[in-house]
């Protein structure tokens, strides 16, 4: 069922996004998956990113306390454990090791400060893309062990877990933004004719 599912999902990807390539393709030329699945990845890159560079250093220790709030991360960890993600399902697809050492809470605790919490950010999504070009027709549904799930995944199935897990802490993300009187990058900006629109901030 898992498998039907995804396949079902990936023609839709495939379909919403010939509209994408439309203005850059020749006629009846099809987006190839790898086209797609990196247009998504470049969407949230983009996004994570310029969201992470926007907060001030000084609100990274920012979180909201009151109500349902309480207890959750700071905007600095939320953007740590974004990454962390990243490369954990990059290492997963890869079977290689993260080149950054995540063993323990200890490591991501070792990166601190703005500038190399985005590297931080910038890099795992520069792995997630190795993972990206590493997949092919004849292994994308291959089952690997995933960090997030306890039964194997596709590998397919494995990098569209990674994307959607960028956007569920995006929209977080514009949340901590706005309650810090910063209007997120990109929200006023008129979409783009010929291509999809990602994120409504």
């Amino acid at each position: 069922m898992r498998i039907t599912n995804l396949s079902v999902t990936v023609l839709m990807l495939l379909q919403s996004c010939n509209i994408a390539f439309a203005q850059h393709t020749v006629p009846h030329q099809r987006a190839t998956l790898s086209q797609v699945e990196d247009h998504y990845i470049s969407g949230a890159e983009q996004s994570l990113v310029a969201a992470a560079e926007a907060m001030p250093e000084d609100k990274y220790k920012f979180a909201p306390t009151n109500g349902q709030f309480s207890g959750s991360r700071t905007f600095a960890e939320m953007v740590k454990h974004v990454a962390a993600s990243n490369y954990g399902m990059a290492a997963a697809i890869l079977h290689e090791k993260p080149p950054v050492k995540l063993g323990t809470m200890s490591d991501l605790d070792a990166v601190t400060g703005k500038p190399a919490i985005v590297e931080f950010l910038k890099g795992s999504f520069q792995f997630l893309r190795k993972a990206l070009a590493s997949m092919r027709e004849q292994n994308e549904l291959d089952l690997i062990e995933s960090p997030d799930s306890a039964d194997p995944l596709a590998r397919l199935e494995v990098v569209d877990r990674a994307i959607t897990h960028c956007w569920d802490h995006f929209g977080q993300m514009v949340v901590y933004l706005r309650m810090n009187g910063i209007v997120p990058p990109g929200s006023n900006q008129p979409p783009q004719t010929g291509t999809i629109r990602l994120q409504q901030h």
